[in-house]
């Protein structure tokens, strides 16, 4: 290809030298002018590139770009495109050693392949011309061009940089998925750094289990609609429906929480034994379960299917499981909220006297599930003349050691009877 670019004068060697090509560059710079090598240094024959070459010169393979007119094409988000050549580089098509750079290689490649469709970045829009040039001039069909929209940071037009992670930690909804990965990454031995672990990088969110259809409905909406309310599609729903002719020119701003909100959607559509198995390996990570190959003859598993029922959509993401550890600490070790230990049990002048009296009727009790400890709460609360509140946030954090969880009856009964007696009176021992 290079040979047939330089036979029909579309390419040319030349010999020019670093140095030289520098000291075109900054006439040009000191001039307030674009910088167009004036191809001083261009073999015109192969007489004068045996003469460069006796001086000691390498030579490279040139493309012979047209000095005046445009270049124009048809890309099917942007419409028609036009570049002025008066603009465009002789850019290096082949090094001195016979090797091709880029933009021929990509080309050839391309027609070879068969390649109907050049779908990139907007950021190659600009290589478009000197591609189309090599196309055109070794005769091959143009590609259908498509050029989209980059992804840009939140709530700013600029591009969605690995590098700007300090900047995006000063935007709320980005600072809270940060911190996110990085208590998960704490828990589960994940190497934090910004290189391997920034929400900028897809593997981010594999390490805190987001859903990879999740992620790539959420993408896919970043520059591109069915309609006006259509949101959640299939894989195979986004193949069908997918079209350039919908794609918009503008970039879309990367927005953290509609991230996980379609990620909530998605966690939730799924059957219980597929979240089973997601959220195994962070707990198995974290020391909570074992690590066993078939999980449903661990003597966990059962207890694993009732907390992400009882959590239901609090669990969006397969690491959020962690968040309910508690009930997989022995009952001596179970570590209390400060805080909530002190503002429930503490500081709270009834809730030693209420914790015990309702531990007594707990321990009563000749069946214990959700629906009867909700029997028995409601009972006492009305044998006291009390209000819920003034009971069930101590209770909380007697079995738990937090100050909010799913419901709290389901929290009783996944315990059981034995360790929600042995952690109340563990609470009331530390009052």
């Amino acid at each position: 290809a290079a040979a047939r670019l330089l036979a029909s004068g579309h390419a040319y060697r030349d010999y020019a030298t670093p140095d030289e090509l520098q000291a075109q560059r900054d006439a040009a710079k000191e001039a307030g002018r674009t910088f167009v090598y004036d191809r001083r240094w261009m073999a015109e024959d192969d007489a004068q590139a045996a003469a460069f070459q006796a001086e000691g010169r390498s030579g490279v393979v040139r493309l012979k770009i047209p000095r005046e007119g445009t270049c124009t094409f048809q890309d099917e988000i942007r419409g028609q495109v036009e570049f002025s050549w008066a603009e465009e580089q002789d850019h290096v098509i082949q090094r001195d050693d016979g090797s091709c750079l880029y933009h021929l290689a990509s080309v050839v490649d391309d027609y070879e392949m068969k390649i109907t469709h050049v779908v990139r970045a907007i950021e190659h829009l600009s290589n478009t011309p000197r591609q189309v040039f090599i196309a055109q001039s070794l005769g091959y069909p143009l590609p259908i061009y498509a050029h989209l929209p980059f992804v840009a940071e939140p709530g700013g037009p600029a591009k969605l940089s690995k590098r700007k992670l300090d900047k995006y930690l000063k935007q709320k909804d980005f600072a809270s998925l940060f911190a996110v990965g990085q208590t998960l990454a704490q828990r589960t031995g994940i190497a934090v750094d910004q290189e391997t672990f920034n929400p900028v990088i897809v593997g981010f969110y594999r390490e805190l289990g987001f859903l990879p259809d999740a992620l790539l409905n959420y993408l896919l909406l970043l520059g591109w609609s069915l309609d006006e309310s259509t949101e959640d599609f299939t894989r195979q729903q986004m193949i069908e429906s997918f079209s350039l002719a919908r794609v918009t020119k503008a970039p879309a701003s990367f927005d953290p929480q509609k991230l996980v909100a379609f990620q909530a959607r998605w966690m939730h559509r799924l059957p219980l034994e597929q979240k089973v198995a997601m959220c195994w390996p962070y707990l198995a990570s974290a020391g909570c379960v074992d690590d066993a190959q078939d999980t449903s003859k661990s003597p966990h598993y059962t207890r694993v299917q009732q907390i992400i029922t009882a959590a239901d959509d609090r669990i969006k993401l397969a690491g959020d499981i962690l968040e309910f550890d508690d009930f997989f600490v022995a009952d001596g070790d179970l570590p209390y909220d400060p805080a909530a230990f002190d503002k429930r049990l503490k500081q709270d002048p009834v809730a030693a006297d209420l914790l015990r009296q309702f531990r007594e009727q707990l321990s009563e009790l000749a069946e214990f599930t959700a629906a009867s400890t909700e029997a028995c709460l409601k009972q006492f609360v009305e044998s006291q003349g009390i209000k819920f509140n003034q009971i069930i946030h101590a209770l909380r954090v007697s079995v738990t050691g937090k100050a909010v969880g799913f419901g709290m009856f389901d929290t009783l009964a996944i315990l059981g009877q034995s360790s929600s007696l042995a952690r109340i009176d563990r609470a009331l021992s530390l009052m």
